[in-house]
């Protein structure tokens, strides 16, 4: 497999997700709604699933956060916390600045959600790169809870299995197939080195018809 800071440097979701269009995987890339707090960071790494569902109440001596923060606990270097909340939502928001600092102390690189997150300004301050589904001050005690930790989910209308590959940057989120990454990621760097050919060749002032059929890429 690649070296992760061989990915980050010079991948991006647009080539992934058009390589993946061409493999067939067509559903890879997550809603438009799903944003970065912070649009300079860019991602890779392994999922960590998350499902959250929808609650009004907390019983007495119960504990909603319990296997949220299990999952945060046992985070590894390299894991990015993906967190469905059936999102688009204006009430689940699992995600704040405390899980981002636990989440980086456990050498975490990311969480994607497409539910909401609070705490944004604390968040970029740390430049831990968190992906959402929408911005609000709620804390989810008494209006949503986790109830499944690493499962496969949908998240931002992409199934996600635990240890797939994750990519975020300004564009997007895009998820790869672990059993398919290596492939993704070959045919991606290769496709890079078009596109950059393709842009060299393009200030120089060659007509984009010419260098479209000579690489292939646009």
């Amino acid at each position: 497999m690649h070296a992760t800071a061989t990915l980050r440097e010079h991948l991006y979701t647009a080539v992934l997700s058009d390589v993946m269009d061409e493999m067939g995987l067509t559903t890879q890339a997550m809603r438009p709604f799903v944003r970065p707090v912070d649009d300079t960071l860019i991602f890779v790494g392994r999922a960590r699933t998350a499902l959250f569902t929808n609650t009004y109440s907390v019983l007495e001596g119960e504990n909603p956060y319990e296997l949220e923060i299990r999952l945060v606990d046992d985070l590894k270097p390299g894991d990015v916390a993906v967190v469905a909340c059936g999102g688009p939502t204006d009430r689940i928001a699992p995600w704040g600045e405390l899980l981002s600092t636990a989440a980086t102390a456990r050498g975490a690189v990311a969480c994607v959600t497409d539910g909401l997150v609070r705490d944004v300004r604390h968040i970029k301050a740390m430049k831990f790169p968190v992906f959402h589904g929408g911005i609000g001050p709620l804390d989810s005690r008494g209006r949503c809870r986790m109830i499944e930790m690493d499962r496969p989910i949908d998240c931002a209308g992409v199934r996600v299995t635990a240890g797939d590959w994750v990519f975020g940057d300004i564009d997007g989120v895009v998820i790869i197939p672990q059993g398919v990454a290596d492939e993704v990621f070959t045919k991606a760097l290769d496709k890079v080195t078009r596109e950059n050919r393709t842009r060299d060749e393009l200030r120089a002032g060659r007509l984009l018809a010419e260098v479209y059929e000579k690489y292939g890429v646009l």
